[in-house]
C-alpha cells in the first residue's frame, strides 16, 4: 500500500530533475550588432537541444525570420502612411481655412443693385459637357476609382490596386497578364478583373504583388509610352484625358525628345480646353499666312480653310 509521503517524494524528485535540465542562457543584445546576439542564441539552442537535427526545422526558422521581417515592413509602411495622412489632413485644413476666409470676405462685400453673386460658370459648363460625352474626370493618379478596384497611370506605366480579404495568401491569387488582356482574382471565385486592355503592354516588364495580405498591386508597363489610357479594360467608363495632370517633377527625368513631346501634349490639352488652336493647327496657320503674304496676287476671299 502506497503512502502519501512516498508520492510527495516522487514529485519532488521529478521537479529537481526538470530543474536540473534547464540551462541558463546569458547574452547581451548590442543594438549595433544584433546578428551576433542571434548567432549566440541559435548556437546555444543547437548545443543544448536536438532542435536542429530535423531538416524541417531549418525551414521553420527561415519562415519565422521572414514573418518577423514582413511584420516590421508592414509596421514601417503603416507609420509612413500615418505621416502622409497627417500631412495631407494638415494641408486640407489650411485650404478649408482659406476657403472660409474667402467666403467671409465675399459675404462682407456690398452687393450692387441689379447684380447677383454667381458661381464659376466655366466649371459648370465643363462638367456638363463631360456628362454629355460620357467622360469621367480622372482621379488624382490620372486613372479611375471603380467599385472593386482602382487604377492610376503615368505615360510609362499603369498601377492597379485591388482590395482582398485581410489575411489572403499569395497562393490564393490567380493573376494572368497577357499582351492585350488582364485576368485577376481569387482562386475558386469569379475574377475581379477580366477584360481586354486599352492598349498592349510589355508582358516581361509587368508583375503583381500582395501588399500586407489585404490588397493586390499590379504594375503594367505600356507598350506605347506616349499616350494616356482612356480606360483600363473594355467596358469601363472612359476618363477625360484632357484633364490628366502629369507630375511636373518627373519631366526632368525624361530625355529631351520625350520631354519635348510631353510638354507639347500638355500645351495642346490646355489649348483644347480653352477652345484655342493646338500647336499643329497654329503651325498650319502660320504657313498659310506666310504663303498668302508671298502671293498677294492670289484671291483667298472665297477659300474655305479648316
Amino acid at each position: 500500500m502506497a503512502i502519501l509521503s512516498d508520492y510527495e517524494e516522487d514529485d519532488q524528485k521529478q521537479t529537481k530533475t526538470t530543474e536540473s535540465l534547464k540551462k541558463p542562457f546569458n547574452a547581451v543584445l548590442d543594438p549595433s550588432d544584433p546578428l551576433r546576439f542571434l548567432q549566440t542564441a541559435l548556437e546555444f539552442v543547437a548545443r543544448e537541444t536536438d532542435l536542429f537535427k530535423s531538416d524541417s526545422v531549418i525551414k521553420d526558422v527561415n519562415g519565422l525570420v521572414r514573418t518577423v521581417k514582413e511584420k516590421l515592413d508592414a509596421d514601417e509602411r503603416k507609420r509612413k502612411e500615418k505621416a502622409v495622412s497627417a500631412a495631407s489632413n494638415g494641408g486640407a485644413g489650411v485650404k478649408a481655412d482659406n476657403k472660409r476666409a474667402k467666403e467671409d470676405s465675399s459675404s462682407s462685400r456690398p452687393v450692387q443693385s441689379g447684380s447677383a453673386v454667381k458661381e464659376p460658370e466655366d466649371q459648370k459648363m465643363e462638367d456638363s459637357n463631360d456628362d454629355k460625352k460620357g467622360l469621367r474626370a480622372p482621379n488624382k493618379g490620372n486613372g479611375l476609382d471603380m467599385e472593386n478596384y482602382s487604377w492610376i497611370q503615368s505615360l510609362q506605366e499603369v498601377t492597379i490596386n485591388i482590395p482582398v480579404p485581410s489575411g489572403t495568401k499569395s497562393r490564393f491569387i490567380a493573376c494572368e497578364i497577357k499582351k492585350n488582356h488582364l485576368k485577376v482574382g481569387l482562386k475558386g471565385q469569379p475574377p475581379i478583373l477580366d477584360g481586354d486592355l486599352y492598349k498592349s503592354v510589355k508582358v516581361d516588364d509587368c508583375f503583381w504583388s500582395l501588399e500586407d495580405q489585404k490588397s493586390i498591386s499590379i504594375l503594367l508597363t505600356k507598350q506605347d509610352q506616349m499616350e494616356w489610357w482612356k480606360f483600363l479594360v473594355k467596358g469601363e467608363p472612359e476618363i477625360d484625358t484632357q484633364k490628366v495632370e502629369p507630375e511636373n517633377s518627373k519631366l526632368a527625368d525624361l530625355d529631351p525628345e520625350t520631354r519635348s513631346t510631353v510638354e507639347k501634349m500638355m500645351f495642346d490639352q490646355r489649348q483644347k480646353q480653352m477652345g484655342l488652336p493646338t500647336s499643329d493647327e497654329m503651325q498650319k496657320q502660320d504657313i498659310l499666312k506666310k504663303f498668302m503674304a508671298e502671293h498677294p496676287e492670289m484671291d483667298f476671299s472665297r477659300a474655305k480653310i479648316n
